[in-house]
């Protein structure tokens, strides 16, 4: 289960001790916990803190309300910012970026409980960290192809990481997976049934998080996408998302079909520019480094008609309708995708050293 407790009354993020134990409630049930900049702010705020307070052993991260952890990024926010080429969503995502980054390298246990619904930004905040746990009712993805955009904060890095082409798949198509998935992955450690979440977190309050992991988790349940791994890393193999298309369809087989329609359905543009992210973020050693690609590509299709097209159509309309520019993977030219990828200057996020 979801954290039960907050409201929209009170602060987007709440903040509690329970024994050694600190805890992060993102608290916008009712938006499924959509992360906003007032939000980033607050979380990093206090784990600059507890990294330095003696008294904190383990911090935890759950999501208010019963829907799941967080659904994203304040997507509508950020659409409305592109539409008159503002400069929030900049803002927003440097400082997002810099807290997954802090995340990932944090020096005390970090359990993130990604209960329920986490997508992108949630992606974010939970998949760096290092002990993640997942319930039966986990649906965790990037969906982010589908709206014009990337898989960012960190995505790229986490996916470019996965067993074979599973990584890949998941990234061009937009899809999202359950427990097992999630753990063959590498986006999270620990299953962990929801009903045995509240004896977690009091265990947590009273014992190294190791420990009260050990005790509350059970085997993870099959990975679908690690049985599909033969067709999988034989069609996605490469640079070239055309070839990956042609291959899908000449297996033949009615989910290779429906996965070449899938990616042909999402933004063109992101989906050429997402698998070469993909294979750059493989050659990075470290985090920081993709996360500064991903600022580059970021800010590029913050100005790109598919962002605020997929943005509307998905999200805002819900019309499921977008008519991108260009319209398909043929017209997206090399030259176009290389632009979106050369360096930023002074503008650039400067995380890797």
């Amino acid at each position: 289960m979801a954290n039960p407790g907050g409201s929209e009354h009170e602060s987007p993020v709440l903040l509690h001790r329970d024994g050694h134990a600190a805890h992060v409630v993102l608290n916008r049930p009712r938006a499924i916990n959509a992360l906003t900049h007032e939000m980033v702010g607050i979380i990093t705020a206090a784990l600059e803190e507890w990294a330095i307070d003696d008294t904190v052993r383990t911090v935890v991260l759950t999501g208010a309300g019963e829907r799941g952890l967080c659904a994203g990024g304040d997507i509508v926010a950020l659409w409305q910012d592109a539409k008159v080429g503002g400069t929030d969503a900049a803002a927003f995502w440097a400082d997002e970026y810099r807290l997954n980054a802090m995340i990932a390298a944090y020096p005390k246990p970090y359990v993130a409980i990604m209960d329920g619904i986490v997508l992108g930004g949630g992606i974010g905040l939970s998949a760096h960290a290092g002990d993640r746990v997942v319930t039966e009712r986990s649906a965790i993805g990037m969906p982010e192809t589908g709206i014009g955009f990337l898989p960012d904060v960190g995505g790229t890095f986490l996916l470019s990481r996965a067993p074979g082409e599973t990584g890949t798949h998941l990234g061009l198509t937009a899809g999202s997976v359950g427990a097992g998935d999630a753990i063959a992955i590498g986006f999270a450690d620990h299953y962990v049934p929801t009903e045995r979440i509240p004896a977690l977190l009091a265990d947590l309050a009273v014992r190294e998080a190791a420990v009260a992991l050990a005790a509350a988790e059970e085997p993870a349940p099959e990975s679908p996408l690690a049985a599909a791994r033969p067709w999988l890393d034989a069609a996605y193999a490469g640079d070239d998302v055309l070839v990956i298309l042609e291959r899908l369809r000449a297996l033949g087989t009615d989910e290779a079909l429906k996965t070449a329609a899938t990616i042909e359905a999402k933004s063109p543009t992101s989906v050429k520019l997402t698998l070469r992210a993909l294979r750059e973020a493989a050659q990075m050693a470290t985090l920081p480094p993709a996360l500064d690609m991903e600022y580059r590509l970021a800010l590029g299709l913050h100005g790109h008609h598919d962002f605020v097209e997929g943005v509307r159509a998905q999200v805002v309309d819900k019309d499921r309708n977008p008519q991108w520019e260009p319209a398909s993977l043929d017209q997206v030219s090399d030259a176009d995708i290389a632009a979106l990828f050369e360096p930023l200057g002074e503008r650039e996020l400067g995380l890797a050293p």
